[in-house]
Parts: C-alpha cells; sequence; structure tokens
C-alpha cells in the first residue's frame, strides 16, 4: 500500500463528498479543528493519541493522514515506536498488523 497514493485518494473522495454533504464536512472540520487546537495537552501529542486509536481501530487512512501530519510535526521514529507500543497494547494483535502499516506510512512520508 501506498499511503501517499491513500490520503490522496480519500482526500478526493472526501471532495467528492463535500460537494452533497457540506455541512456534514465542515461540522467534521470544526470539529477537528476543536479537539486538535493547543490547550493543556500540545497539538503533536494530540495526533499520537489520534495514530494510536487509529492504529486500535484499524484504519488505514487514519494512519496515513495522522502519520503525514506527525511527519510534518517532527516525529521521530522512536516516538512513533513508543505510541505503537501503546496502541498494540490496547489493540491486542489485529493492532501489531496496523503498527506495522504505520511504520510503513512512516518510512514513505520521510523519503
Amino acid at each position: 500500500m501506498k499511503y501517499k497514493d491513500l490520503t490522496h485518494d480519500i482526500s478526493g473522495s472526501l471532495k467528492l463528498l463535500s460537494q452533497d454533504s457540506s455541512d456534514l464536512m465542515k461540522s467534521f472540520n470544526q470539529l477537528s479543528q476543536v479537539a486538535m487546537r493547543d490547550g493543556v495537552i500540545d497539538p503533536k501529542t494530540k495526533e499520537l493519541i489520534a495514530l494510536a486509536i487509529g492504529v486500535s481501530a484499524r484504519c488505514d487512512g487514519c494512519i496515513g493522514f495522522h502519520v503525514r501530519t506527525l511527519v510534518k510535526m517532527g516525529m521521530t521514529l522512536q516516538e512513533l515506536k513508543e505510541v505503537l507500543g501503546v496502541a498494540v497494547y490496547m489493540g491486542g494483535g489485529p493492532s501489531l498488523m496496523y503498527a506495522a502499516n504505520a511504520l510503513e506510512a512512516f518510512q514513505e512520508f520521510t523519503t
């Protein structure tokens, strides 16, 4: 799987969804902005949490978007591995498989 292609394709599909459901997309984007803004917990930590949830929920699109954002925020491989450890702890064996996908996405977005 190519995460750059996956995130690009999903973004295109979401644009189509936005044409027919603009209120839904606007509301979701607003929710995202409110949830991820700086507060007691900084935005990078919130992104790390979102990635862990994406891995444990087995969502490749979530993995792609959150890894891409975290790479832009300067996430290190060690930070990624620690977050993946928590995701696997909480999600078990199936999350381990998606943790491997997150490592693949990290390699793709950092090269």
